[in-house]
């Protein structure tokens, strides 16, 4: 396994995984993934046996990022890394590539931020995500709901 920046070759396949992924990461277009891919502080993907098996998007603050979830870590944090999306393919779960993702990202921002943050569905509710974060020292700090109060995320950080 590799974890390498994404390049323009890789967004149909990321494209793809994230659309696997809906509800629990939001849907988007390729037009949304090329600007991730020429914005994010953050953009990797994890490559097993040649084939794109995971991508983590970060980002800072100070992005025109409309995500409500995004602003609400903008409006409440001074500076933080926030994991926007991360999604791995079916055939390569419970393999640790989410969680290499997340170490990667860390390193990234150690001796910038403090705190990484991010978001988890609690409705619907994505319970595997919510103790998968919660393994991995995430405590939530907050709840905000969105799409017209019919989906809801826990708020959650992690200090770095």
């Amino acid at each position: 396994m590799r974890i390498t920046n994404v390049k323009p070759s890789d967004l149909d396949s990321v494209l793809r995984l994230n659309e696997d992924a809906v509800p629990h990461v939001g849907r988007i277009d390729l037009a949304q993934m090329k600007w991730f891919a020429s914005t994010a502080h953050y953009f990797r993907v994890v490559r097993h046996e040649g084939q794109v098996a995971g991508f983590l998007i970060g980002l800072r603050p100070g992005l025109p990022y409309t995500s409500p979830n995004y602003r609400w870590f903008s409006e409440n944090y001074t500076d933080f890394g926030y994991v926007d999306r991360v999604a791995v393919s079916a055939t390569a779960r419970r393999m640790g590539i989410a969680s290499r993702l997340y170490d990667d990202f860390a390193a990234t921002l150690r001796g910038e931020v403090d705190v990484m943050t991010c978001e988890v569905n609690i409705r619907p509710a994505n319970e595997t995500s919510m103790q998968y974060h919660r393994q991995h020292g995430f405590v939530q700090v907050g709840t905000l709901q969105t799409e017209g109060g019919t989906k809801e995320v826990a708020l959650l950080e992690k200090r770095l």
